[in-house]
């Protein structure tokens, strides 16, 4: 089986066990294919955590759920050296973060030592625990959750962690017909049990796409879009003036290299071996959405980022 078949595969599965969230199930595999790490942000009882374990049993790894809570300690995911009375050497017991798959159940419930610890994790690949650091796994992905109704007892995470996140993505509520068939799925699978993939994706396959992605043909008049894109959230000014007065700052340099790799993934899945303008411009709210800081103006009149960002994607023209 081909790399491509074996992750449409892996795309059933998932839309078999998540339903009515389409999008997290794609944008769950970009991430994985893009090599980067998910935040998502949705009321509760919207699958969230269901969709990472269904993800976690379709891949072949394996997968921990961590919940945040404001008394965890950096300990509590790094590990910790533990003594030896026997021998009188201290031995390095791992933490839950020495996972393929790792579930940040209410990532922003933890303060701030705790974010440090799993800021390490994400952006280095590595955890350094007293004198010695210790390599994480090759297939290594942190997809967090927060839910935006419950602020109390939160802490808002810092922008440098959130600029580690491949995406940002925003949950809403199922309709009345993928409601009726959520009800049947739990009836079903309280009979029968859940389903599982009955071949899991091999890590080798996720390593051979990546490979792939960097062949992907991309134009030099997309790329300049891309960049184009990017630019017009840090120098506002020379598109609009009313989209200067929203923006305080503008996107980083990981956003330009995200929105690069989550496209060429998107368009590999499709089928296709180049990327088109609209594979940016449909993932250009997921990347920005969490990069960009509006102005304290913008916050007062009610404007939100994913105004924000439909503005710059009238402004700035497609190729």
């Amino acid at each position: 089986m081909s790399a491509v078949n074996a992750f449409h595969q892996l795309h059933a599965y998932l839309d078999s066990q998540v339903l009515g969230q389409p999008s997290l199930t794609e944008h769950l595999l970009i991430a994985i294919l893009a090599d980067g790490h998910l935040l998502v942000e949705g009321p509760p009882g919207l699958a969230k955590t269901r969709a990472v374990q269904a993800l976690a049993s379709g891949i072949e790894g394996d997968f921990q759920r961590i919940q945040f809570t404001p008394d965890l300690l950096p300990a509590d995911l790094t590990g910790t050296d533990i003594y030896r009375p026997e021998t009188g050497e201290f031995l390095f017991q791992q933490g839950p973060l020495f996972h393929n798959l790792i579930l940040a159940d209410e990532i922003n419930r933890a303060p701030a030592k705790v974010q440090s610890a799993l800021l390490e994790a994400m952006s280095e690949r590595q955890i350094s625990v007293g004198r010695n650091t210790y390599k994480l796994p090759a297939l290594y992905t942190v997809m967090a959750t927060q839910n935006p109704l419950e602020q109390e007892g939160t802490y808002p995470l810092p922008e440098a962690q959130l600029d580690r996140f491949l995406m940002h993505l925003s949950l809403d509520y199922p309709d009345a017909s993928t409601e009726h068939k959520i009800l049947q799925l739990t009836r079903s699978e309280t009979i029968q049990g859940h389903v599982t993939m009955a071949e899991p994706l091999s890590q080798s396959t996720i390593f051979e796409a990546r490979k792939a992605l960097i062949d992907l043909h991309m134009a030099n008049e997309v790329e300049a879009y891309l960049v184009a894109l990017i630019m017009a959230s840090r120098q506002p000014a020379a598109y609009c003036e009313t989209l200067a007065s929203w923006l305080a700052i503008g996107a980083s340099p990981r956003a330009t290299i995200a929105l690069d790799r989550c496209a060429r993934a998107k368009a590999w899945l499709a089928g296709r071996d180049f990327v088109t303008p609209d594979d940016i411009a449909s993932l250009l709210h997921n990347i920005l959405r969490h990069r960009i800081i509006l102005s304290y103006g913008a916050e007062a009149d009610g404007i939100s980022a994913d105004q924000v960002i439909d503005r710059i994607l009238e402004l700035v023209p497609a190729p």
